[in-house]
């Protein structure tokens, strides 16, 4: 068997819908990790799409969380965070990850889940960026999309744009503290996405088509699989080609599913991501 590594991953869990813990929990275990979870809020539902949502904050309950594990000596051999719900969580994330896997030499990986389209999630603001930019820039590993890239940067958003714009957003980045960046949904392109893989200052790219009919979730899919296969001893390009690979499936997958709207279908393709690995 290979070495069994022990993940943590802190993000929110909504009860339905795929996205944040309900995807990260099946895809880290089924990339043959120990995977360990924080809730930062329980919802009833996620929030695209549905109304009247039941949400639950568990930010005071973060400190206590990991006062147990110190004493009973748990340790990581990665913390990855997703969406995280306000500054203090983002402050709660750094002790826990300094506390339980640092010291250990563990990987930090953050996804900046705050933004698409050119904007923010609703409910954050410039302080929240602020605190995010810190978060990242003690990161081993960052994993924005463009919108987020721009909001860390301070970069314009542009929906058109050439190498030199991700180039001056990369060394941006780098500024920042961001040890190595894979950067998604960077298209040069008509009818093409793909994925920059910056890694100690060297610029790799893994080209794959669009597929037209987004899902909800992808970003968390993507991020959680990257994850999973880095972990699990794969190179930052190797890791995000699976990624990038095994969302591509799970897209295809949800187009053949009448009526599912709010989120990705990636347990049926889960053999495939297993048979990447």
């Amino acid at each position: 068997m290979t070495t069994y590594k022990k993940i943590l991953t802190i993000q929110d869990i909504s009860c339905v819908g795929q996205c944040s813990l309900t995807v990260a929990l099946p895809i880290l275990s089924a990339c043959g990790l120990e995977t360990c979870i924080l809730p930062s809020a329980v919802l009833s539902t996620h929030t695209a799409g549905f109304s009247g949502y039941t949400f639950r904050d568990l930010t005071e309950d973060m400190p206590a969380i990991k006062n147990h594990w110190v004493k009973e000596n748990i340790q990581f051999a990665a913390v990855y965070t997703g969406y995280l719900g306000s500054t203090k969580q983002i402050d709660y994330v750094v002790d826990i990850y300094k506390d339980t896997a640092k010291e250990n030499g563990g990987l930090l990986i953050v996804d900046p889940a705050m933004a698409d389209n050119g904007k923010l999630y609703p409910g954050f603001d410039e302080a929240f960026v602020e605190a995010m930019k810190e978060l990242c820039g003690k990161a081993d590993y960052v994993i924005p999309n463009l919108t987020e890239a721009c909001f860390l940067t301070g970069v314009e958003y542009k929906t058109s744009y050439d190498r030199a714009y991700i180039d001056e957003i990369l060394e941006k980045l780098s500024a920042l503290g961001c040890k190595n960046v894979i950067f998604t949904g960077v298209s040069y392109q008509e009818g093409k996405t793909g994925i920059v893989v910056y890694e100690n200052g060297q610029y790799s790219y893994y080209e794959h088509d669009f597929l037209p009919n987004s899902c909800h979730g992808t970003g968390d899919i993507y991020a959680s699989a990257f994850v999973g296969a880095l972990v699990r001893g794969k190179s930052a390009y190797d890791a995000a080609k699976i990624a990038a690979d095994y969302t591509v499936e799970c897209i295809k997958a949800t187009a053949e599913v009448k009526n599912h709207w709010y989120g990705a279908a990636f347990e049926p393709v889960l053999g495939k991501l297993i048979g990447m690995l």
